[in-house]
């Protein structure tokens, strides 16, 4: 039964092309097929395993389909199948030997060329460049030449085979974030705030303190959650009954920010007593990121702490205690608006010298970039806050820093006035 007429089968190369019966009609209209002999003619070498040898190319009788003949060639075809002599050999091995040399001589020639242009088109910019551009206009600008550090002052060499530490980038990490502080700087909010006061925000930063210790989360995560209250707090007015949601959403993005397993938000419905519902707090997490413009990479003084500390290689007694300083400042809102690398050099300064270690030394001016007359006002200001009474209900950071686990530095007495104004006063 022959083929229906349409798409012809398509075959790759290497597959076996199926045979038609007699009775097909899809060869006889496509012309005359060749048959090719299997044995090699009389007189011819043998194919090579990989590659047909070029001798046998003339040989090669290709069908194509719908084309015809010329019975010329045809002719030619069949008186064409005497073997090729010895001598037609040689000499088509010669002029193919030639042919190559003289290739690889014009690829030699046309490469070097090609090579003399590039080099002039090349030089050419370069010497018009040198001769218009002035020899000030090809030194780097100041801004983007590298800081040199002296050695006396390098506190990053001896973490260069840690590269978690970034010890090439530290110096200019933190001087990116102290001036990025210019941008988050922050005034006295509370005239704004019809029904809040400043002992409601203290109530506030004493209930994140034991969420923070409640959940185990990080320092960053309550500084930050502090810093974006604030922020919120300083263009939203917020009605004295919402306060705790904005506290606890402000620890809820500030987990999702710094940790690596943030609680979730039922937890933070939880320890809000089930005061607010789901939708409030996701509500409130949306107002807040869009009143802050998602920008929430607020620098804290807990980083420039931590930094400054490892200046002058204190030890974890004397740092601890400069983070208590720097934990009671939260809840002043006299300290809202102080920077937080000038509140933590303060911070430091007066652990340094309830420890007896000294001022503040050339290496924490070169990091910091404070000289002491910059930090005795926050110091003061610091001073009087820890000498007032306590609030028995604002306990939380001394509760916390009255455990063994943080030296017990709550209960440290406070230096004396007199030694503090020497240390201030000394230059």
């Amino acid at each position: 039964m022959p083929l229906s007429r349409g798409k012809k089968p398509t075959t790759t190369a290497g597959s076996k092309i199926p045979k038609l019966g007699a009775a097909s009609t899809e060869n006889q209209d496509e012309g005359p097929q060749v048959k090719r002999s299997s044995s090699p003619p009389h007189g011819a070498p043998k194919k090579r395993t990989a590659f047909i040898d070029i001798t046998n190319a003339h040989k090669v009788q290709i069908s194509i389909p719908g084309r015809k003949k010329d019975a010329g060639k045809k002719a030619a075809k069949k008186t064409g199948s005497i073997s090729v002599s010895a001598k037609n050999q040689a000499n088509l091995k010669k002029s193919s030997s030639v042919s190559s040399e003289e290739t690889t001589t014009e690829r030699e020639k046309t490469d070097t060329e090609e090579e003399r242009e590039e080099q002039k088109d090349v030089a050419a910019p370069v010497e018009q460049l040198e001769d218009a551009a002035p020899p000030a206009a090809r030194e780097v600008p100041a801004h983007l030449q590298k800081q040199l550090i002296p050695k006396e002052f390098d506190i990053d060499s001896e973490n260069s085979e840690d590269s978690y530490m970034c010890p090439e980038y530290a110096k200019d990490i933190f001087d990116y974030l102290k001036q990025r502080e210019e941008k988050f700087v922050l005034c006295d909010y509370m005239p704004k705030q019809p029904s809040l006061n400043p002992e409601m925000r203290a109530i506030l930063i004493d209930w994140l303190v034991e969420v923070q210790e409640n959940f185990e989360l990080y320092h960053e995560t309550l500084y930050l959650a502090v810093k974006m209250t604030d922020h919120f707090l300083s263009k939203t007015p917020v009605h004295r009954e919402m306060l705790q949601l904005v506290g606890s959403t402000t620890m809820l993005i500030a987990s999702k920010f710094e940790e690596r397993s943030p609680p979730c938000v039922d937890d933070f419905l939880y320890i809000c007593d089930d005061a607010y519902k789901r939708e409030e707090l996701i509500s409130m997490e949306a107002n807040i990121l869009q009143t802050l413009s998602f920008d929430i990479n607020i620098p804290i003084p807990y980083r420039f702490l931590r930094r400054y500390a490892k200046c002058v290689s204190a030890g974890m007694d004397t740092l601890t205690l400069a983070r208590y300083f720097c934990e009671m400042s939260l809840m002043e809102m006299d300290l809202v608006p102080e920077r937080g690398s000038l509140l933590a050099s303060a911070c430091l300064l007066m652990a340094l010298v309830t420890k007896d270690l000294g001022g503040w030394s050339p290496i924490l001016q070169f990091h910091s970039g404070y000289q002491t007359s910059d930090l005795a006002p926050v110091v003061r200001k610091l001073y009087v806050m820890l000498l007032a009474p306590p609030d028995d209900k604002l306990r939380a950071i001394r509760n916390k820093y009255s455990h063994k686990v943080f030296f017990e530095v709550a209960s440290l007495p406070l230096v004396n006035v007199d030694v503090l104004e020497n240390a201030l006063t000394a230059q």
